[in-house]
């Protein structure tokens, strides 16, 4: 994950820890993921990659192999009628 030839961002961790949550959860399973960063939340859209489709495209985003690793477990969740919940919380809270 996060190889530099699809290139990185300061989310790549964030990312990377979505995904491992996503990828660890089974299909069938309602997930929570609580994180403390905006950017996550703002970085994997669900109706932006999933539902909208065709125009959509990663070419130029940062860390869009960790992305693309998400996006298909969600499609999958998607796809089973699983909800998938992405709150942020302040961190210090």
């Amino acid at each position: 994950m996060g190889r530099e030839e699809e290139g990185s961002s300061s989310n790549q961790s964030e990312l990377a820890a979505f995904s491992l949550a996503l990828r660890d959860t089974p299909i069938e399973e309602l997930l929570l993921y609580l994180c403390d960063n905006q950017s996550l939340v703002k970085a994997v859209p669900v109706n932006r990659w999933i539902v909208e489709g065709g125009k959509a495209t990663l070419v130029w985003a940062p860390d869009a192999d960790i992305r693309v690793a998400a996006i298909e477990i969600q499609r999958k969740r998607i796809a089973a009628g699983t909800a998938t919940f992405l709150v942020k919380v302040k961190a210090n809270r």
